[in-house]
């Protein structure tokens, strides 16, 4: 029996993995995120201490927390020799081995694609390889995206994500686990993944790197990439500086004065309520990014780097876990907070209070059938904020389709008169919805699952508009 053990620390609001690799004595931690105090509570309940921290690659989606974790605990802090940095590292390559305890050790393997200087991690115990821990080479069905350093370099980043994924499959036996930092709703990934855990021969079956030849393996990859966030672009570069510790100490307290001087002059105050809650009342305004769903990742992607976001909440308990999830992504310090509801935030003014109205796919087809809901106004615009590539694979005819990553760019885009807007499940559409709201226009928020428009009987088109 195996005396190596694996702990997984699930980053899900980002989709991506952390792992903790003890014997029960030392521990190997690799790609860990930047809230170490996870990390280091882990390791504390274990019993087991931090030897050594690596990196699989120079993240694009979150910021590192390996060179303070290295730094709390005294490890050695593994980074690839060929990776251009700023701080004191152990820079290693390809081949090497590195001894972390009797009964574990890690092999270096090169794994370029998803990054030009990507490694891989073959961990080895008593009985032979354990697994590999993969970064964004091979994943579960998939592997990372080739072109986020650049759509000039995808091409060939992606001929060799496939050599690398075939390498890592000669390396190991069938047995052998794959261990990936991306595939679980990270836009880092390809696609995403298709299972919940993986080994190398099951693989071998699914992976269409691992089954198709390099050429047709690299037209599927690029053909089916989409837009990835835009505050991807300052994580490269904050990494390579040395991601510095994150401040989550409490943020400071907002009046309604205060959220009524920061709404007026354009400023980003976000609901981190549900989006029903923020559809029955808010505070005018005020835009929908509920910690239901990723909120992060959207907010960061839409609102313009460096400016300062408020949060508000049911309690310093909600705006504690966005103010965590937002500094993972590097927006450390959100400018105010204010907790309670809608009508503490208005401070008494009735005025200062909204709702929006909600429909169904069902409705918008009693609509389009001469059936209009009593309750509800006819659209001039269905609005479909879904991705591009969602788009293409089916729309409801009629529809506009600006993806929700561009919306705040394009509001003047948007036709006038009432806008129903959709996504894929809601939470995107109410996020369009509320900024919409915020710009004039008169809105309804379609809080329904896509799959409920065909069932409508709504006319769905696979035409590239």
């Amino acid at each position: 029996m195996s005396t190596i053990h694996i702990e997984v620390v699930a980053t899900s609001s980002l989709g991506d993995r952390s792992y903790l690799a003890h014997d029960g004595d030392v521990a190997l931690v690799v790609d860990p995120q930047r809230d170490i105090d996870r990390i280091l509570g882990l390791a504390g309940r274990l019993g087991v201490r931090i030897t050594h921290v690596a990196e699989t690659h120079l993240h694009n989606d979150y910021v590192s927390g390996g060179l303070a974790l290295a730094r709390v605990t005294g490890a050695a802090y593994l980074v690839a020799a060929d990776e251009s940095v700023r701080f004191d590292r152990r820079p290693i390559s390809d081949g090497e081995e590195v001894a972390l305890s009797g009964a574990m050790t890690v092999r270096v393997v090169a794994t370029p694609g998803h990054t030009f200087h990507h490694l891989s991690y073959i961990l080895t115990g008593p009985d032979g390889p354990e697994g590999v821990f993969t970064g964004g080479s091979l994943l579960f069905g998939t592997t990372g995206r080739t072109d986020l350093l650049g759509a000039e370099h995808a091409h060939t980043l992606a001929h060799s994500q496939h050599s690398s994924a075939r390498r890592l499959a000669d390396l190991l036996p069938d047995g052998a686990q794959v261990w990936p930092t991306h595939g679980f709703g990270s836009f880092c990934s390809a696609t995403q993944a298709d299972a919940p855990a993986s080994t190398i021969g099951r693989e071998r079956q699914a992976n269409p790197a691992l089954r198709l030849e390099a050429d047709d393996f690299v037209a599927q990859t690029l053909a089916g990439l989409d837009a990835y966030p835009a505050y991807y672009a300052h994580m490269g570069p904050r990494n390579s500086e040395g991601g510095d510790p994150i401040d989550l100490t409490p943020v400071r307290a907002a009046d309604p004065e205060e959220l009524r001087k920061r709404i007026e002059a354009g400023e980003w105050v976000v609901d981190l309520r549900s989006r029903k809650a923020f559809a029955s009342r808010h505070l005018t305004g005020t835009l929908s990014f509920g910690l239901d769903g990723p909120m992060s990742t959207w907010l960061a992607w839409m609102a313009p780097w460096g400016a300062p976001i408020t949060l508000l909440g049911e309690d310093a308990g909600q705006v504690a876990a966005a103010q965590r999830e937002l500094a993972r992504i590097g927006v450390d310090r959100p400018a105010a907070a204010a907790t309670g509801d809608p009508d503490q935030w208005a401070g008494g003014h009735d005025d200062r209070l909204g709702e929006l109205a909600v429909a169904t796919f069902a409705d918008l087809a009693a609509v389009r059938a001469g059936r209009a809901p009593a309750h509800l106004p006819a659209p001039d615009v269905v609005l479909d904020v879904r991705m591009t590539n969602e788009w293409r694979a089916g729309h409801v005819e009629g529809a506009t389709h600006i993806p929700l990553p561009d919306l705040p760019h394009r509001l003047a885009d948007v036709p006038a008169g009432t806008v129903w807007t959709h996504c894929g499940s809601g939470y995107r559409a109410a996020a369009a919805t509320s900024l919409l709201a915020r710009a004039g226009h008169r809105v309804v928020h379609i809080d329904d699952a896509y799959a409920a428009a065909a069932e409508a009987g709504l006319t769905i088109t696979e035409a590239d508009d």
